[in-house]
């Protein structure tokens, strides 16, 4: 347990671009609700980004305050939770060291997740940072000694590696991590504009958080609906629309009323539409203010890392310096 009594949750993102709705209905409003519940560390995963952005050091440079804000703006708050940048706390890849002495490669090779990864990927080849990525993963999550880790079941495979590096790590040498335990997400993968089964930055059907009420509309008037729906009194198929998919998850109270309009021919697409793009702006406004609150001064998410950043490395310190002790590597204990 760490000095204010609760469980330490690890969690967190490559940054890799803005985060979007899909993400916010994932996992970024769960860890708003879990802030307060757990003692939380939020991670900025720029050297995971790396493994599939090496070449554009400069995007992750610009995505790095781009997600911090969306963060801050979702609700996150740095007094309450610890958001820290991976790179800056070196101990995390002292321990991705440590790992892969005893991580095989089939055992990464087979991994599900990276299997998947590596086939949507752009890279021409299987870099050895893409595929030891599970490793680091694990070092992110015992340089603090988390016992949480919210994912969802595309991420499972990771975490079980995670697991199993605990277990071996306590085993060759002395029990030092807790074995982390899953938190699994139960909301729905959201669906793109397009009607791809997911949305997704890289395919260019995701809904920014920071997208603004012109731009909202303009991207609701585009997103695709049932096909087979040509007329406006047409019956509809709700199931098959993204549109009816959205108000499912952000007007849950009035989706069964939309789904039998649909069905019925009462309502349209345009309709439908508006209703969903009010409902969103009303999500989304709160979030707008805080942005612009933070926003108008750039020093102040800076600061936010650079603090959060030192209380992460102070925890790295203590746990790099048992786990040395562990395996019989404090040669010079008082270097």
């Amino acid at each position: 347990m760490n000095p204010k009594n609760k469980e330490r949750m690890l969690t967190g993102d490559r940054v890799t671009g803005k985060l979007h709705l899909g993400h916010y209905v994932g996992s970024l409003q769960n860890r708003v609700m879990l802030q307060d519940k757990y003692d939380s560390y939020i991670l900025l995963a720029d050297v995971q980004a790396l493994t599939t952005h090496f070449d554009k050091p400069d995007s992750i440079r610009e995505h790095l305050r781009e997600v911090t804000l969306d963060y801050l703006a979702v609700g996150i708050d740095p007094n309450r939770a610890t958001i820290f940048v991976q790179s800056m706390v070196p101990e995390i890849a002292e321990l991705t060291v440590f790992f892969s002495m005893f991580v095989t490669v089939n055992a990464l090779r087979h991994n599900p997740t990276i299997k998947s990864e590596s086939k949507g990927s752009s890279l021409d080849e299987l870099y050895y940072g893409f595929l030891g990525y599970p490793v680091s993963q694990a070092a992110d999550i015992t340089f603090c000694k988390a016992s949480i880790v919210p994912v969802g079941d595309d991420q499972l495979p990771h975490l079980e590696l995670a697991r199993k590096v605990v277990r071996r790590f306590n085993e060759l040498y002395r029990p030092v991590f807790p074995e982390p335990q899953a938190l699994i997400s139960e909301t729905p993968r959201l669906v793109g504009t397009d009607g791809n089964a997911k949305m997704s930055k890289s395919l260019g059907n995701a809904i920014e958080l920071d997208i603004s009420p012109e731009q909202l509309a303009h991207k609701i008037r585009r997103a695709v609906t049932d096909p087979a729906r040509v007329r406006k009194h047409d019956p509809g198929h709700p199931e098959v629309c993204p549109i009816y998919a959205y108000h499912k998850v952000f007007e849950p109270s009035g989706a069964a009323e939309i789904h039998e309009a649909c069905e019925r021919g009462s309502i349209g697409c345009s309709e439908c539409k508006h209703r969903l793009e009010s409902s969103l702006n009303t999500l989304l406004e709160p979030m707008r203010e805080r942005r612009s609150q933070y926003a108008v001064n750039p020093r102040t998410i800076d600061e936010i890392l650079i603090e959060g950043t030192r209380r992460a490395r102070e925890v790295a310190r203590e746990t790099v310096s048992e786990v040395r002790e562990a395996m019989g590597l404090d040669y010079f204990r008082t270097m």
